[in-house]
């Protein structure tokens, strides 16, 4: 049976076809039978079905009945056959194929998703930004493959996704990554290799943003003057507790606002100071670690609660759920994918994945893509391609 995923209703389901439509084929005319769309269309199946690699959307092709080859386009040849494409097809594919043409298509399909599905209500919308490391990309002449993400801390959407070709380049292609985005009164949120004074005036300025902005030794002034601010006078405003993976962890918050006459704190539109002090214990009697960080975000007192900024904070590791989910559901770092833009292809199908099943209510997307697996028409709806409840199945 399949795991129950939430209502696949035509105003929530936005087709991807559209979409793939828009990203160029990077093949020359002579030769071509498969459609670029078709191809990309049997990724997308396969991916939400828990392929880990491209032998793996091959065999998810293989296994597909002609109703499903139909659906996503594959030709039906003269002699009655329709044939899926081969995994040298698919491979081939997927090492040229425009990496930002496809990121963006993907990102804005998810995107309309996302919103169609809706935030929970009286709740700000946050988005985090941070990167990832394709450990498998990396050959002897080619260090691996570094990607740049803004995902969203509800649902774990991913809205944008560039590759910036190491880590020391991720402030570079901050902009570029966000720039296509509506952010106007969203809250975005960026550890502190991110704070940059340049970055966020812009996020502010230019894109009518909220941040909450890491501090630490990158920016020492700041961290400084956030450090030497009277926190033994400000009382604990928040504090969270939780257990599991065999320790406990205790969170409080204080924030208190910055005085523009005693010189503020050195980085552009911050109006808050935040204070949040970690404490974590293992239940095995070794010594309790804490850990104190500092950030400063542009929102007011009055636009932000102390419990908003906790689970901002505490939500930016989102992000690092959706790397970890991708890791052991789709043994991302397993993959030893490396020619061309292949690398970062398979990523975009991995967020693909998580998005559509995560805005559709899916808890447990290892268990979800088990399900839809061993029935490839099931894919099919997920994508849009097709609301037959006949296709779907029970």
């Amino acid at each position: 049976m399949l795991v129950k995923l939430g209502p696949l209703d035509a105003g929530q389901v936005a087709g991807l076809r559209p979409f793939l439509d828009t990203v160029p084929d990077p093949r020359g005319r002579r030769g071509r039978w498969y459609s670029l769309t078709a191809i990309l269309l049997v990724c997308a199946c396969a991916a939400v079905s828990g392929a880990r690699s491209v032998d793996e959307i091959a065999e998810w092709a293989q296994r597909a009945p002609d109703t499903v080859l139909t659906a996503v386009g594959v030709r039906r040849h003269p002699l009655k056959w329709r044939r899926a494409p081969s995994r040298t097809t698919i491979g081939r594919v997927l090492a040229a194929v425009a990496g930002d043409a496809l990121d963006r298509a993907v990102g804005a399909c998810l995107n309309d998703r996302h919103v169609a599905a809706g935030d929970r209500a009286g709740q700000r919308r946050v988005i985090a930004v941070d990167g990832k490391a394709l450990k498998g990309s990396a050959r002897l002449a080619a260090t691996r493959r570094h990607l740049l993400s803004a995902v969203t801390h509800h649902r774990s959407v991913t809205l944008a996704q560039a590759e910036v070709g190491a880590k020391t380049n991720e402030t570079a292609h901050f902009k570029p990554l966000l720039e296509p985005l509506d952010l106007d009164g969203v809250l975005v949120t960026f550890d502190a290799l991110h704070s940059v004074k340049a970055n966020v005036t812009w996020l502010v300025g230019t894109k009518n943003a909220h941040y909450i902005a890491v501090i630490k030794a990158n920016q020492p002034t700041a961290h400084r003057q956030l450090a030497a601010l009277p926190w033994s006078d400000v009382p604990v405003q928040h504090t969270t507790t939780s257990t599991g993976h065999g320790r406990r962890e205790s969170r409080s918050l204080k924030m208190c606002g910055i005085a523009d006459e005693l010189g503020g704190i050195a980085f552009p539109h911050a109006r808050l100071a935040v204070r949040v002090h970690h404490r974590r214990r293992r239940p095995t009697g070794q010594r309790e670690s804490r850990e104190t960080a500092y950030a400063v975000t542009s929102l007011d007192a009055h636009q932000t609660t102390p419990a908003e900024l906790a689970a901002a904070v505490r939500g930016h590791w989102t992000v690092e759920a959706l790397h970890h989910m991708r890791d052991v559901t789709f043994a991302e770092d397993a993959s030893t994918v490396h020619t061309g833009t292949a690398p970062r292809a398979m990523a975009t199908w991995r967020n693909l994945a998580v998005g559509l099943l995560k805005t559709l209510g899916a808890d447990n997307i290892a268990k979800t893509t088990r399900a839809i697996r061993d029935a490839p028409q099931r894919a099919l709806p997920i994508l849009g391609i097709t609301n037959n409840p006949d296709i779907y199945g029970t």
